[in-house]
């Protein structure tokens, strides 16, 4: 991982979150104990095939993280007694799924100082807007999610641009440093620059301790290679696409990664790890490398299969 890079834009950006913030422990010293409210009562199990808008109950993920999205698309929130950063923003129609979600936990919305996201797309940037009127926390993205946020729509650098659904305009995004580290109180999430699926995917990852059991959670960005009918991978039209995909795999698969989170819970398994139908462990150090694995063939099959294709064009 590169070295952090100490711009005006991320010293502001530092200074905005940290403004109310309590002073980090030192190094080794045990975090302020944060609040612990009681989850409501588990509803139906979440299965691989519920819908992206199918209500979940929130529920503890490992220390102080939260699951407070829906059966069908992830969202975290990770919190302090000086505040919570929120990851992702789920459909439209479910940003309000997740503000429901967090206060039935027994937080306020409004102690979340920042919104991050794994990738500009309408299933996980669509509730952003509403999560920033419910929050006030600004939206902080890499620099080639930004337009689009700010938009609600994609262009034609996105290989599904012509199958996507816009979504509400978000209107305070702040571009933040490819390699940034968000702090909010005793917060730090390290941001992942992960190119593939959309040109600003972004993976997380931070360290999550509970009872003296410390772990490093990764909420790992999408990673498929799919598209719409005109877009091609390979096309000298998309130059470096292909080279900043496989960087990005190599990334995700080198990562310490304890416990794996996707925006699409059913690509990494959640619903068998947490959750009252739970039969899997919720730890597997391997599951970065596995998931890269995976991603890496579905790549090598599309680059074989537009090959193929223009092999067999006239």
């Amino acid at each position: 991982m590169n070295a952090r890079r100490t711009t005006p834009c991320s010293i502001a950006l530092l200074l905005l979150l940290s403004a109310c913030a309590p002073e980090a422990p030192p190094a080794g010293a045990a975090a302020p104990d944060a609040p612990s409210p009681t989850p409501p009562v588990a509803a139906a199990a979440c299965r691989d095939d519920s819908g992206w808008d199918d209500p979940a109950t929130p529920l503890r993920l490992h220390g102080e993280t939260w699951y407070v999205g829906t059966c069908g698309i992830s969202a975290l929130l990770v919190t302090s007694p000086g505040g919570h950063v929120l990851i992702d923003g789920a459909t439209p129609k479910a940003g309000a799924q997740v503000v429901d979600n967090i206060r039935a936990l027994g937080f306020e919305p409004t102690d979340v100082k920042a919104i991050v996201l794994s990738h500009e797309h309408f299933d996980h940037a669509g509730g952003l807007a509403e999560l920033q009127r419910a929050t006030g926390a600004p939206v902080l993205a890499r620099e080639p999610a930004v337009d689009t946020l700010r938009r609600g729509a994609s262009d034609r650098s996105d290989p599904q641009f012509l199958v996507l659904e816009s979504f509400p305009p978000v209107t305070d995004v702040r571009a933040i440093a490819d390699d940034e580290v968000v702090r909010v109180g005793t917060i730090a999430l390290q941001a992942i620059p992960t190119p593939g699926h959309t040109a600003g995917g972004t993976s997380w990852t931070w360290r999550s301790c509970e009872e003296g059991d410390c772990r490093q959670i990764v909420y790992a960005d999408s990673l498929t290679a799919i598209s719409d009918d005109e877009y091609r991978y390979s096309d000298d039209a998309h130059p470096g696409v292909v080279a900043r995909f496989r960087d990005t795999l190599a990334r995700v698969a080198a990562l310490d990664c304890d416990i794996l989170v996707t925006p699409h819970p059913s690509a990494s398994g959640l619903w068998a790890r947490i959750g009252p139908a739970a039969s899997a462990p919720l730890v597997d150090a391997g599951a970065c490398h596995a998931y890269a694995r995976k991603a890496r063939e579905r790549l090598d099959k599309r680059l074989a299969d537009e090959a193929a294709a223009a092999h067999a064009s006239p």
